[in-house]
């Protein structure tokens, strides 16, 4: 029983199921691997180094997460230390998790609306197809926010059915895409809202590397742009 499904557990998708559920919301991640964080773990090129533009450093100050200002405007943080933090915050603030859960489909309702998710657990994608007769499940919900990167795994479904159109992301541009993926942050169909570098696919934006500020940023501007969708429902 949930208001706001969050699909990918990935920073942007940690950020907004914190801030909901800090507001009361019932938050529900779906995350397709046995860990929460993605590539907030890492870094670039597997060095674990985080960078986070400013504003969104103050994130980081919110969450008590040490990090130092490399040249101006650049901050840097552990990666490990980072993302174990951000975790701890979401799962703290309530927002419940079920790892290991593969989103399979969504759930339309009147006019095409994303009224929630299908899932299934993500091992069951990895039998073999004579045994692998396992039906998904349906969590409804008031909200949907695909948090899936560049995959846009939540998008690409209603795009299978002809309801959405994507460009697809572009070549690597790390300060448009930042300041372009906060901008274009929001609903792509009602039900549904983009977040993180599922935002750059939906909208054709260029891809930005190994820069995790607007992922923060972005997911903390879906979780304002969900709570207007839910005092309108």
């Amino acid at each position: 029983d949930t208001d706001v499904i969050i699909v990918g557990g990935g920073p942007s998708g940690l950020i907004a199921a914190r801030d909901l559920a800090l507001k009361g919301v019932r938050v529900l991640i779906v995350e397709r691997n046995n860990y929460l964080g993605g590539g907030f773990w890492l870094g670039g090129f597997l060095m674990n180094t985080i960078t986070i533009r400013a504003p969104a450093h103050k994130i980081l100050e919110e969450l008590d997460i040490k990090h130092e200002e490399f040249e101006k405007g650049l901050h840097v943080t552990p990666g490990p230390l980072a993302c174990s933090k951000l975790i701890a915050a979401a799962c703290e603030s309530g927002a419940g998790v079920l790892n290991m859960t593969s989103f399979d489909d969504v759930v339309l309702r009147d006019e095409n609306r994303v009224g929630g998710a299908v899932v299934n657990w993500t091992p069951v994608s990895m039998l073999p197809r004579q045994v692998n007769c396992v039906d998904p499940i349906a969590f409804e919900s008031e909200l949907v926010i695909d948090a899936t990167g560049h995959d846009a795994t939540v998008v690409k479904k209603l795009e299978d059915r002809g309801l959405i159109k994507t460009p697809g992301f572009g070549a690597m541009w790390i300060e448009k895409s930042e300041d372009a993926v906060v901008e274009k942050t929001g609903l792509a169909h009602p039900g549904l809202i983009v977040v993180g570098m599922s935002v750059s696919t939906t909208f054709g934006l260029p891809r930005m590397g190994p820069t995790f500020g607007s992922m923060l940023l972005s997911g903390r501007k879906g979780a304002d742009v969900a709570l207007e969708q839910l005092k309108k429902h």
